[in-house]
């Protein structure tokens, strides 16, 4: 079964949202306020991606997506912004969102967002994996997981993907396009930026100094190399 969550205040909007993933073939939960959503989704552990409104009558879609990466680092997450308000696709993406939608949005759009997602979440959970060890770094992609120097880091799906693909290809300079391809799929029709998000956040996370990184280095013009 795949659940999904949509947390909007909306009742016309997340009704349109419900019917149409519902054709998809996905079980829908649906939230009013973000209390509201954060309960849902204790009740129901087998829910895997949530659609976060940001703006709320309680507490904001930036504070929800908050919440439930403290907990929960596989959960695929969408955040639903205005198309003005450019930095609220950055915060959203800073604070761990997997993905944006801008509203309006076609039902076909958010669909297909919503299948990349189950479609990552679903990745390296079969078969015997492999490790991958380089640097101070230890990649096990039949647990998922990832070390540096023994210590666990904790990855959503999208920067574990980055991670994968980066240390498949050590030393290779791999552009926005390549990895945007690769990590959300040839049909993604969002923005580049959504790359060099993910890649400011996962420096947060494995660089020692993120203002000088030497982990994933800058290939000015172009995109980005590993070089662990």
């Amino acid at each position: 079964m795949k659940k999904v969550l949509i947390l909007e205040d909306e009742v016309n909007i997340r009704s349109f949202v419900v019917i149409n993933l519902q054709r998809a073939g996905y079980t829908v939960v649906e939230a009013g306020t973000g209390r509201e959503a954060l309960d849902r989704l204790q009740e129901q552990r087998d829910i895997q991606v949530a659609i976060l409104d940001i703006m709320l009558p309680d507490m904001d879609g930036f504070e929800v997506c908050r919440h439930i990466r403290a907990g929960n680092k596989q959960m695929g997450i969408i955040m639903l912004t205005a198309r003005t308000q450019e930095m609220d696709k950055v915060t959203g993406l800073m604070t761990g969102a997997d993905d944006y939608v801008t509203k309006p949005f076609s039902p076909a759009e958010l669909t297909a967002r919503v299948d990349a997602l189950f479609r990552r979440i679903g990745q390296d959970t079969t078969g015997n994996g492999e490790v991958m060890s380089q640097g101070p770094f230890v990649m096990n992609t039949r647990n998922h997981t990832l070390d540096k120097n023994g210590a666990r880091i904790r990855l959503t799906q999208v920067e574990y993907s980055i991670m994968k693909l980066f240390m498949r290809n050590p030393g290779k300079a791999l552009s926005r396009e390549d990895i945007l391809t690769e990590v959300w799929g040839k049909e993604y029709d969002g923005e580049l930026k959504i790359v060099d998000v993910n890649i400011r956040r996962l420096r947060i996370k494995i660089e020692d100094d993120t203002a000088n990184p030497v982990y994933i280095t800058t290939v000015w013009g172009f995109g980005y190399k590993w070089g662990a």
